[in-house]
């Protein structure tokens, strides 16, 4: 199979969808791996490590995407790859189409088979491609806040871990998965007094006895949410509904409840986010504020930091990848079941259901198509 890497074009985005040694592994078992040139830069990737390990360069992304059976990126197409978008292209990426109905049209239209990673989902509701960037933007969300909270970008002036006799900032985590636990871990780490609301009491229990009584927790209600955030200096929005759009724990009216310049950091937001006034924003243009309240929702902040986030993605994604690669698709999510809850589009038609709920279309059972 041809494998095509192109470079990425989200703003300030640095990852890149393989590295040299899963170049090596693919070409090892027969495939041809094409990288667009400069594509690994940002993460201290030079072309000749690509081209070392086998890997052919292509000097633009249209010729990459024409000549490709198989793309594999790192974030979702933008409107200026629209146009490389073709039947029978099986895109392999995150995604988060919830959000997104006019990248959903394009790939419905186009008829390409698109995997999202986002969706990926082992039988015990583990989500492994998800779970590497969801843990360094969890870390991430706790560094980004501390710095809004500075006062020269505007927050209350609050260092989060305090000092002798100056008691710490308070920090108010939504969600207890993979996001909320990282986050958790740097507030915990920085002397700050952290609070998680979550759903599952199980969960919670286990979180309060591995950060031994470190963190206090509450059960997730409108009513503990609204009491929480009064007195936060630091918010984190961890939620996720795999595939869905996150619900809005955080409404308009709530924020007259906060201090003003206090921040909320959403990690949600490639999946709408959890806080209503959040909008995606870039690592350009990080943040803004509403009634008071300092908004950090960059939709790529594990970009930030793409020398970790591209090592830490790719060693997962890609047994999959070389899985299609060797397999076929269809043979590929005949065999693994988890591969198969990541296909969102198949030739022309919307295959999972949470997208489809979202955005009101049409669903049908990729088993359907593959019986």
């Amino acid at each position: 199979m041809i494998i095509g890497v192109p470079k990425e074009i989200k703003d300030n985005e640095f990852r890149v969808g393989l590295v040299p040694a899963g170049v090596r592994k693919l070409v090892h078992a027969g495939h041809n791996v094409l990288i667009e040139s400069g594509a690994g830069l940002g993460s201290g990737i030079i072309d000749h490590e690509y081209e070392a390990a086998g890997a052919k360069l292509v000097h633009d992304a249209a010729t990459l995407y024409a000549e490709a059976e198989l793309v594999v990126k790192v974030k979702e197409p933008l409107a200026r790859e629209f146009g490389c978008m073709r039947p029978g292209l099986v895109l392999f990426t995150y995604l988060h189409l919830a959000p997104l109905p006019e990248l959903t049209q394009v790939l419905l239209d186009k008829k390409v088979t698109a995997v999202a990673y986002e969706t990926v989902r082992r039988n015990d509701q583990f989500l492994p491609l998800l779970a590497p960037m969801s843990e360094v933007a969890g870390r991430m969300s706790i560094q980004a806040g501390a710095h809004c909270l500075e006062k020269e970008a505007g927050g209350r002036g609050i260092l989060l871990g305090g000092v002798t006799g100056v008691e710490p900032g308070n920090v108010v985590i939504l969600g207890s998965g993979t996001v909320g636990t990282n986050a958790a871990q740097m507030a915990v780490g920085l002397g700050a007094s952290v609070t998680i609301i979550g759903r599952n009491p199980a969960r919670l229990a286990a979180l309060e006895k591995t950060f031994s009584g470190k963190i206090g927790t509450k059960i997730s209600s409108r009513e503990n949410i609204a009491a929480e955030i009064s007195r936060a200096d630091l918010v984190v929005g961890a939620v996720l509904v795999p595939g869905a759009v996150t619900p809005k724990l955080i409404t308009r009216d709530m924020l007259a409840l906060m201090q003003k310049g206090a921040v909320l950091v959403d990690v949600s937001i490639d999946q709408g986010g959890c806080i209503e006034t959040a909008r995606p924003t870039t690592h350009s243009d990080p943040v803004y504020t509403v009634d008071g309240i300092i908004h950090y929702c960059v939709a790529n902040m594990p970009g930030a930091v793409p020398r970790t986030s591209t090592f830490a993605l790719t060693k997962a994604t890609l047994p999959f990848a070389l899985a299609i690669a060797d397999k076929g698709l269809l043979g590929a999510i005949r065999e693994d079941p988890a591969l198969k809850s990541g296909v969102n589009t198949y030739n022309g038609l919307l295959t999972n259901k949470e997208v489809a709920d979202s955005q009101k279309r049409e669903f049908i059972d990729i088993d359907e198509l593959i019986s």
